[in-house]
């Protein structure tokens, strides 16, 4: 068998981007045949994606692509376990790669998607070797794709909160502005007529029992309940909040100055709803020196 030399495990370690140790196992393996080895470890990429495809993903990156024309695009999540490879360079470029694939893509789920076209295969392949480079898990979320009836704009907040808004009217500034407003006022809709029927019920459900406390006769606590609900719906909606920049005015009377809409808007917030892991690192730290 050849000799395992500090070169050739250089050489597979830069064409791989895997730790030292992994290339020198696979070379051993290989009989120090280099193309054999870096097989050998794509093909194990997958099983060691499949170990780890268990654990808790809740970090991660929001990636935006809008085509030049600004008529279409999409945002996608991606997590991974930690805010370090979050931040990682090759990680930071597989979210570009899965948001430029989402937005140019026929994909209409998860699924579909991993298999599109990307550089050295598909993006599903990409993503078990970034798996096996980096340690973590690795998955794609969730991803919306836009025909905007206008024109898109976007705003990432530390790669943390993505928004990506269809707006007509106004300039480019007024895109970004708006979807700046939805990233730090997070409201659930344009405007009041997209609120749920249920939701305004179930509100003014409470408002009603809480203002029967005041002991008031019925039709003043009518009126009570009336005021709540129509300040709730300014609250939640994008028109009728203040808006960040100038709180003087609502965006609704922003729109209507620079004689421009909205149609649509998406946000997403990176972990949203996943349960993150506690860890113990008292008794991560006794297990491993054998304590009980």
């Amino acid at each position: 068998m050849a000799e395992i030399t500090a070169a050739m495990v250089k050489e597979l370690r830069e064409a791989t981007g895997l730790g030292m140790m992994e290339c020198k196992k696979a070379l051993t393996e290989a009989g120090g045949d280099l193309k054999k080895a870096e097989e050998l470890m794509r093909i194990k990429s997958g099983a060691k994606a499949s170990k780890v495809a268990g654990r808790v993903a809740a970090e991660g990156a929001i990636g935006v692509y809008i085509a030049g024309d600004g008529k279409s695009g999409a945002m996608v999540e991606v997590n991974c376990e930690t805010d370090f490879v979050a931040k990682d360079s090759n990680f930071t470029a597989f979210v570009s790669a899965v948001a430029a694939a989402a937005a140019q893509s026929g994909a209409t789920d998860v699924d579909a998607l991993s298999g599109s076209a990307a550089s050295g295969g598909t993006l599903g392949s990409v993503r078990e070797g970034l798996v096996m480079k980096l340690g973590e898990n690795i998955s794609v979320r969730r991803f919306v794709r836009i025909a905007a009836q206008g024109r898109l704009a976007h705003y990432v907040h530390g790669s943390k909160i993505g928004v990506l808004i269809d707006f007509e009217g106004g300039d480019e500034q007024l895109g970004k502005d708006l979807a700046m407003h939805i990233a730090a006022s997070k409201p659930i809709c344009v405007d009041s007529t997209q609120v749920s029927s249920d939701l305004i019920a179930k509100e003014r459900e409470i408002y009603t029992a809480q203002a029967k406390e005041s002991g008031k006769p019925d039709n003043i606590v009518a009126k009570m309940v009336d005021g709540r609900i129509a300040k709730y719906l300014a609250e939640v909606t994008l028109l009728g909040q203040p808006f960040v920049k100038n709180p003087d005015e609502t965006v609704e009377k922003l729109l209507k100055g620079k004689q421009a809409k909205v149609h649509a808007f998406h946000m997403y917030v990176v972990g949203e709803g996943i349960e993150k892991k506690k860890d113990d690192f008292v008794a991560e730290v006794m297990a491993a020196a054998g304590g009980v």
